[in-house]
């Protein structure tokens, strides 16, 4: 796990791809949620000021599945909060699957080597041969920007005009068709590589070690009694003299690390491994 694109603690791979379950299942709720907004019926509203004749709305509403109709014709005519709304909500979820398509990128650079992309999803270089570019989660990242801007474009449209209707408004459908195009080909494309991606697992555990498992020996002290802010400064001088000596930290005998303090005895080693942590 990484904060500051720095190693951080031992975490499962399982652990880091639920983060991004997490932000789909949000996503899923606020289309879910916009959806309610949209499901009204504004059939009847005419021009700006309803019909001169008696509709029954509630009845063709029911008709063709709607669940409510609007209140206001003058309202009906003008809305595209509805638009605003769901382009949102897609600005949120294109954000979210454009971290996700920065994570592939890296992990799949010889760097990390975290992660080996399928052929059907990567591409050779035009010049260099042993290139294997991630162009699809790059295309992922890159297209975000669509659909930021089919918001910004929206909102920029709505922003000075008055009531009712306005020939402004025939410009909302493109960047709303643009935008839910990119959402679906970025999904369904993600959908297709995720599960063949193939999983670096000597080299995830490789990056784990070291002194990613620091935190494990300050908790260690926290239990035996050492307030949190000693036991940092504790495992703070074990980490500056195994940088010192060019040593792991999980290298360290009981008996070096009870030099730095009598809590750290031969049980403090059980600790320093990944599956303990």
């Amino acid at each position: 796990g990484y904060t500051h694109l720095q190693r951080a603690q031992p975490v499962l791979l399982s652990h880091h791809w639920l983060a991004y379950v997490e932000m789909l299942i949000r996503d899923r709720d606020r289309m879910r949620d916009c959806r309610k907004r949209t499901n009204v019926l504004p059939l009847g509203a005419g021009a700006l000021a309803g019909a001169g004749f008696n509709l029954d709305r509630r009845r063709v509403a029911d008709d063709l599945g709607f669940a409510e109709v609007t209140e206001n014709s003058l309202d009906a005519v003008s809305d595209r909060d509805f638009v605003i709304e769901f382009l949102a909500a897609g600005a949120i979820l294109a954000m979210h699957l454009s971290r996700l398509g920065e994570e592939i990128v890296l992990w799949s650079s010889s760097e990390f080597a975290f992660l080996e992309l399928p052929d059907a999803f990567a591409t050779g270089s035009s010049m260099m041969p042993q290139k294997k570019n991630p162009d699809v989660a790059e295309l992922v990242r890159g297209k975000t920007g669509k659909v930021y801007g089919a918001l910004v474009n929206l909102l920029t449209l709505l922003k000075g005009l008055p009531l009712s209707y306005n020939r402004d408004l025939q410009e909302d459908k493109p960047p709303v068709f643009e935008a839910a195009d990119t959402l679906l080909a970025s999904l369904n494309v993600l959908a297709r590589m995720l599960p063949r991606l193939g999983i670096g697992a000597a080299a995830m555990r490789e990056a784990a070690g070291g002194f990613s498992l620091a935190t494990e020996l300050a908790d260690h002290l926290v239990e035996r009694g050492l307030p949190f802010r000693q036991a940092h400064e504790v495992v703070g001088n074990v980490v500056r003299w195994c940088v010192d000596q060019r040593r792991e930290v999980e290298t360290l005998t009981a008996k070096e690390l009870a030099t730095f303090s009598p809590l750290l005895g031969p049980a403090a080693r059980r600790c320093l491994t990944l599956d303990s942590a």
